[in-house]
């Protein structure tokens, strides 16, 4: 095999500018994994990466939507799991045959059947747990896993998590109340089953959310607040901690910073995966994941950006 398909885009904007492409196979360079995908995450931020709004991890800022750019065409998706291909000079830890998940690197994409993992963010998938859940694993769940090591809670604190009904707060409400860990969240009132499935006092966005959120938590505050909207409902919610030093946001961080919070320092190592991957397969952690056919990646993407997926969504390739 000499081309594989990607899923991607040729010009920065929106969904119209979405297509499979036939691209030549890539090599492994050092310190690199070609894996034949399995499956694939996907997630809010490839939208973003192909509307120009943001860059991939370590990858330069991208251009404004419409802008030429030498880096085009681009592959959609920034997490995969699958197969060991082949394995770049320096690497070691990994062989050809092995079921791995990873970071896909800045150049390259998930949606595809073929891709190239960073070794360094790439761990081994173990046999417990399917393609489709490790590929949704490094983007969300460690997300989640990284903010409770950030916000350091001991058990019998509360966690106010903003927007816990998407796929990094299913993630971290479940490993909070592991430890111990009273969770409230906010989320629309659709969402109100998978939240409390998992534990969680649901409080439905909109008009009056802070005076319900006061009702709910106690003595009406919250030790830690992880934020995964922004704009002014994190600005509003911010009132309710009582740390700001413990109020981190993946969706705005500029306001987190001016609110007296910060950002999660994601870690993203082979070391991070493998403990969340362990989660999983104890059953421990369930990032519940709905599959979509390779087929359906722009349905797949339509509904994240959209904002109606619950959980994850992840695509199983080929």
């Amino acid at each position: 095999m000499t081309e594989y398909t990607a899923y991607g885009f040729t010009t920065y904007g929106g969904p119209e500018q979405q297509e499979y492409l036939s691209l030549p196979l890539p090599a492994a360079g050092p310190g690199q994994l070609l894996v034949e995908v399995r499956a694939a995450g996907v997630n809010p931020g490839d939208w973003k990466v192909r509307s120009g709004l943001t860059a991939k991890p370590s990858a330069p800022a991208a251009p404004t939507a419409g802008a030429p750019a030498a880096d085009l065409p681009g592959v959609l998706g920034r997490e995969a799991a699958g197969v060991v291909r082949a394995v770049g000079p320096g690497v070691t830890g990994f062989a050809v045959g092995d079921e791995v998940f990873g970071t896909t690197d800045p150049a390259f994409g998930g949606y595809a059947e073929y891709t190239v993992l960073a070794a360094a963010q790439a761990a081994h998938k173990p046999p417990q747990v399917g393609f489709e859940q490790a590929s949704v694993l490094t983007v969300a769940a460690g997300t989640a896993y990284d903010a409770l090591h950030a916000l350091d809670l001991e058990q019998g604190r509360t966690l106010l998590v903003n927007g816990v009904g998407g796929g990094v707060g299913v993630a971290v409400a479940q490993l909070a109340r592991a430890r111990g860990i009273t969770v409230v969240g906010t989320a629309s009132e659709s969402k109100r089953p998978l939240v409390e499935s998992l534990g969680v006092t649901l409080v439905p966005r909109g008009e009056g959310v802070l005076e319900r959120l006061r009702r709910q938590l106690p003595q009406g505050t919250a030790d830690a607040l992880l934020d995964l909207v922004g704009g002014d409902s994190l600005r509003e919610l911010a009132t309710l901690v009582t740390d700001r030093a413990r109020l981190l946001s993946c969706a705005d961080k500029p306001l987190a910073a001016e609110l007296g919070g910060g950002e999660v320092p994601r870690r993203r190592t082979t070391a991070v995966y493998t403990e969340v991957a362990r989660l999983v397969a104890d059953g421990e952690l369930d990032p519940q994941v709905a599959v979509r056919p390779f087929a359906e990646a722009g349905a797949a993407l339509a509904e994240v950006e959209a904002g109606h997926a619950q959980g994850k969504v992840a695509l199983r390739i080929p």
